[in-house]
């Protein structure tokens, strides 16, 4: 079992910048990809970004391709989304996942094994 909690959200203007984390427990996280996604009002919930086990490999969703990072350090069990130049579509509750999946790196939810309970992000324009 991996409990994974985020924080970070908050309200911030269109082109401003935020950084989300994860703080997992538990289960060895080393042993999982790490992920965000996000889930908009009235949407599905979407992949954001994703990274390896030793975080060498992360993977973007078009949306957040230059904008955000994600990376990991494994000693702390932490995960963060640095999310930059942040625009008003990006609004929605933000949420980590881990994976024991070999096929993480596609960014399905379905891979995703654990989910924290998610954390607000609203970005006014």
């Amino acid at each position: 079992q991996v409990q994974l909690v985020e924080s970070g959200g908050g309200l911030v203007q269109a082109g401003g910048s935020l950084r989300l984390s994860c703080a997992a427990s538990g289960r060895t996280t080393s042993t999982y990809a790490m992920g965000w996604f996000r889930q908009a009002p009235g949407k599905e919930r979407e992949f954001v970004a994703t990274i390896s086990r030793t975080g060498r490999n992360t993977y973007y969703a078009d949306s957040a391709k230059g904008r955000f990072t994600i990376s990991r350090d494994n000693a702390k069990n932490t995960v963060l989304l640095q999310m930059n130049s942040l625009k008003p579509e990006d609004t929605a509750v933000y949420y980590c996942a881990a994976a024991s999946s070999g096929t993480w790196y596609e960014g399905r939810r379905d891979d995703y094994d654990y989910w924290g309970q998610g954390s607000q992000v609203t970005v006014s324009s």
